[in-house]
């Protein structure tokens, strides 16, 4: 938010997730529903979808204290403040939105599961995550807790390994973001098996 107000800093981030999309070839038409934003932040994705939504996030208390968030903005959207391990859901989605949070999880292949689990057959997974771009300091930063915010260290064939071990099929990533230890990808995959 450096620099901009709150009303100027939600306009750039509907923008950004606009871009996102549009980085995948998607448009907000092709957002099926239910879809649920896990880890969704303060100005997560739930903000320019226009159906049914569900949003989850274990700080979500702690955002509305944020001059950006305010839950009664979004309608269709139902707020769920649970870690993504506790969080339990009835019905399946159609839409599955993740990013920049996976790493953040605590056991990264039972999460990746559980995305599958809550997905409908065909249903869509949009995932974000930075990935290691050398084997050395990926050792080093799993031995060693220098980024303690993101206890998993993966490379981008060990995450599109967990993604097909899931159950879904890579459909198109996008280098988003190139720099020296990490680079940001965004991957857009399809539920193939039950």
């Amino acid at each position: 938010m450096r620099g901009k107000s709150p009303n100027e800093y939600l306009e750039w981030k509907r923008e950004y997730w606009i871009d996102f999309l549009q980085s995948l070839d998607l448009k907000l038409d092709h957002i099926s529903y239910p879809a649920i934003d896990i880890g969704c932040g303060p100005a997560g994705m739930f903000m320019i979808l226009p159906g049914e939504t569900t949003a989850v996030d274990p700080l979500l208390t702690s955002y509305q204290e944020l001059p950006i968030f305010n839950q009664s903005s979004y309608a269709k959207v139902n707020f769920v403040h649970s870690s993504f391990e506790d969080f339990v859901s009835e019905k399946q989605f159609n839409t599955i939105l993740c990013s920049n949070a996976i790493n953040h999880f605590i056991d990264i292949e039972a999460s990746f599961g559980k995305l599958a689990e809550l997905s409908t057959e065909q249903g869509q997974l949009i995932i974000s995550i930075d990935a290691h771009n050398h084997g050395f300091f990926r050792k080093l930063f799993s031995w060693v807790p220098l980024d303690v915010l993101h206890p998993h260290q993966y490379t981008l064939p060990e995450y599109e390994a967990f993604i097909e071990a899931a159950g879904f099929r890579i459909e198109k990533k996008v280098l988003s973001q190139q720099r020296f230890f990490f680079d940001y990808w965004i991957i857009k995959a399809k539920r193939i098996s039950a």
